[in-house]
């Protein structure tokens, strides 16, 4: 291959090479081209400049010629005003002189007057030819300048290509050195390969025969065992389970779980707009609050009232769909069953979509017909109109190949395999529709809320809700955004996983054979998982026996039993009444405590009333002090004023004194009366819930043994038809085995064949390479 590789590089150098030479020589021949225009420019400019002082020269000449004239002139007038004053004094004597005066006047102003003429000419001659001149020398600099800077552009291109050719030759000397050394090393592994070739050979031939033998063997097993083969029938091969691939599960689990998330996005969003929608009707054009909309509104805003009850099962149709997606099952259009539930909840969906469609029509016609309407808020009213329509046309379009999706799984006939592809690409082209309609509808909207808030009717209440509506709007283009994207980058997934099933088959026949299939998976995956299960230890014949014979015993000593809870609970009932009487020690104790801080406060107050204030009001604090702690004593004692016997003994008046003692007594005897029939109930019934746990313990566990030997026997059956299935498996995949082992074998010589068939041609093509390079380097 890198032979190959090095000698297309070559050819393509070699090329190269020829058309810059070819460029070279047009290249050469342009400059010689443009050197010989330039010298006939030259020439011709000198020719002009030669021409230039000629006429310089003439111009000189004339110059010096009108001044000669000139002053002659000035002369001639001189003598003319001389001669004046002369003609006045002898008028009569020089009339003959006069009237020769006057005839050299004459002539002397036509010649004056012709050389005047002849000067002018000159004159214009003169200006135009240096005019003329000065054009014709700026554009032959112009051009003089333009063909150095050409010849210098090409004179650098020359440099630039042999440069390149002097660089292209030198690596093209380098890859023949390189391609020379790669075909020794090429020649040295074709000798290797064919020695190779040989002992693979030897060993094809040796496998060949020994496949061959067992071939035969597994032949002839197969056909005196196997009944049939059920993957030949379509039928029957649509029954098999396919292989677990748990990673296809996982990544479709992952991408129905992001389109659930999308899904919410968007019925948030839907039911956001939908009930703004329902508020906007209430105060625009008419508020509900001043004065009663028009009936048309008030359908429409009770029909809007009920869109939750339409766009929340599409949420929920959609996670029944992701919960139906486990790890377990085999996903494909035959076995997706919720997806007809989640197709029938969005076309409930359209019906509510279709039914406000007139009305919503009809409530916009209502607000541009207002006298509060502006031109181009009925313009936009229009445009919502058109976009409310395309909307609605779009979900039914999306509905249409979505029940076409979910009819594999409930119709067998009702969408060909060969239709999967198409119907997921037009349910692209539907999302991306649905994105660019939610998206002219956000923007037609909020130019309508811009207008409208510069109506000087324009409410706070209008406002807000107006803004509600365009953040619900630009979220539902978020979510259709998301979702189209998303369908758009997973379309290949999907499409590549309706080949998911069974093996050498083109799919699944029918949602029955998929529900089938789906249920012998589980049948399978229960019994893998039964044999993984660990075995019990198991216990001796003997042990079981002595066991057995004690459950069957151990309803014969409940009686002891129920004997050793009956002691329990009687020490447990005298130290509950240690318990309580112990506490009854201790608030009796704390009442005397009270009771004497009380008496020693009394005497301090009475012996000391002769002292000052201050001392005074802090015994009267003292014994409210105490006071306070006897009325909470009392009313931890009795805290309700109960009408029994220990209510009726605490409450007493105000200035009486009860006997300390009686009270003690008659507060103990009734406490000790109160546990001991309390304790008789609760032992008399922990007796009998003993007894019933004995008697429901001897039931259970004669049920589990009867169970267990129950069991025992279907695992023992199951365990005989198990080894006759594995039998049969056994069969078919050493049939299997054999026919891959020989195909794989077959495969693999003709690769090798190929590939030493490949490695002969490119160093064939290598020799050819350097033989025609070595050429060429010698006639160059």
């Amino acid at each position: 291959m890198a032979s190959a590789e090095l000698q297309g590089k070559y050819q393509k150098l070699a090329q190269e090479y020829s058309k810059l030479r070819a460029q070279n020589q047009v290249l050469k021949k342009g400059v010689v081209d443009e050197q010989a225009n330039s010298a006939a420019l030259k020439e011709q400019l000198k020719m002009k400049d030669q021409s230039l002082r000629k006429l310089q020269q003439e111009m000189d000449s004339l110059t010096f010629r009108n001044l000669q004239l000139a002053k002659r002139v000035e002369l001639l007038q001189d003598e003319l005003a001389l001669s004046e004053p002369r003609g006045k004094k002898n008028k009569k004597s020089g009339e003959s002189s006069s009237q020769l005066s006057q005839e050299q006047k004459s002539v002397f102003d036509e010649d004056l007057q012709k050389k005047i003429e002849e000067n002018e000419r000159l004159h214009i001659q003169f200006f135009e030819a240096d005019e003329q001149h000065k054009h014709v020398e700026a554009e032959l600099r112009s051009r003089l300048a333009t063909l150095e800077m050409e010849a210098a552009q090409h004179q650098a291109v020359v440099d630039g290509l042999t440069r390149k050719y002097m660089e292209t030759i030198e690596k093209l000397q380098n890859d023949k050195a390189k391609l020379e050394v790669k075909s020794q090393t090429l020649e040295k592994e074709a000798k290797e390969c064919r020695l190779r070739t040989e002992e693979c050979q030897l060993q094809l031939k040796n496998l060949h025969d020994d496949l061959s033998g067992r071939l035969e063997e597994s032949l002839s097993i197969i056909s005196e065992k196997v009944p049939f083969n059920d993957t030949k029938y379509s039928q029957y091969n649509a029954l098999n389970v396919p292989l677990h691939n748990r990673r296809h599960q996982l990544k479709m689990r992952d991408i129905v779980g992001q389109a659930l998330a999308f899904v919410q996005d968007l019925v948030t969003a839907l039911l956001n707009f939908h009930t703004y929608t329902e508020q906007r009707i209430q105060i625009f054009p008419i508020d509900s609050a001043i004065e009663p909309i028009s009936p048309l509104n008030q359908k429409f805003s009770q029909y809007l009232h009920e869109n939750a009850s339409y766009v929340r099962p599409l949420e929920e149709g959609m996670l029944h769909l992701f919960e139906s997606i486990t790890e377990d099952t085999v996903t494909v259009l035959e076995t997706t069953v919720k997806l007809k539930t989640f197709s029938e909840h969005l076309t409930s969906y359209i019906c509510f979509l279709k039914k406000i469609l007139p009305y919503q029509l009809k409530s916009l016609e209502e607000e541009c017909e207002s006298s509060l309407c502006t031109s181009a808020l009925r313009a936009r009213n229009l445009e919502l109109s058109q976009d409310m329509k395309k909307m609605t046309a779009v979900f039914e379009k999306l509905q249409t190949y979505i029940h076409l999706l979910a009819l594999p799984s409930t119709e067998p006939d009702g969408l060909l395999r060969t239709n999967y592809g198409s119907v997921l690409t037009n349910v692209g082209a539907a999302l991306h529709g649905f994105h660019d309609v939610v998206k002219d509808i956000s923007k037609h909207y909020s130019q309508k809320a811009t207008i409208e808030h510069e109506l000087p009717t324009a409410t706070q209440k209008l406002i807000t809700t107006n803004d509600c509506i365009l953040s619900s709007l630009v979220a539902l283009t978020n979510g259709a955004g998301k979702i189209t994207s998303f369908f758009s980058n997973n379309v290949d997934c999907f499409i590549a996983s309706l080949s998911y099933g069974p093996k050498a088959a083109s799919g699944f026949i029918s949602p029955l054979s998929a529900e089938c299939m789906l249920q012998y998976k589980r049948k399978a995956a229960a019994y893998m998982k039964a044999l993984r299960k660990p075995l019990l230890e198991s216990v001796p014949y003997e042990e079981a026996l002595a066991n057995r014979r004690v459950l069957l015993s151990s309803t014969e000593s409940r009686e002891g039993l129920a004997q050793q809870v009956q002691q329990s609970l009687e020490k447990i009932s005298k130290l509950e009444q240690e318990k309580e009487h112990w506490m009854l020690e201790a608030q009796l104790a704390k009442i005397k405590l009270e009771k004497e801080n009380q008496r020693i406060a009394d005497k301090l107050r009475s012996t000391s009333s002769g002292q000052g204030l201050g001392l005074a009001q802090e015994n009267a604090t003292g014994v409210n002090a105490a006071g306070r702690e006897d009325v909470s004593a009392k009313a931890m004692l009795d805290p309700a004023h109960s009408t029994s016997l220990i209510g009726i003994l605490t409450r007493t008046s105000d200035n009486e004194v009860p006997d300390v003692e009686s009270r003690e007594d008659l507060i103990k005897n009734h406490y000790m009366a109160r546990i001991v029939e309390l304790t008789s109930q609760l032992q008399l019934a922990d007796s009998k819930s003993v007894h019933f746990y004995a008697e429901c313990r001897a039931l259970s566990k004669r049920l589990a043994l009867a169970e267990k030997s129950k069991d025992a026997l279907t695992e023992e059956m199951k365990v005989a038809g198990q080894n006759i299935s594995r039998l049969q498996d056994e069969l078919t995949t050493t049939k299997r085995s054999y026919e891959d082992q020989l195909s794989m074998m077959s495969d693999h010589l003709c690769s090798m064949n190929e590939t030493l068939s490949k490695q002969r041609e490119e160093i064939d093509t290598l020799k050819m390479s350097s033989k025609g390079n070595s050429k060429k380097n010698k006639s160059r």
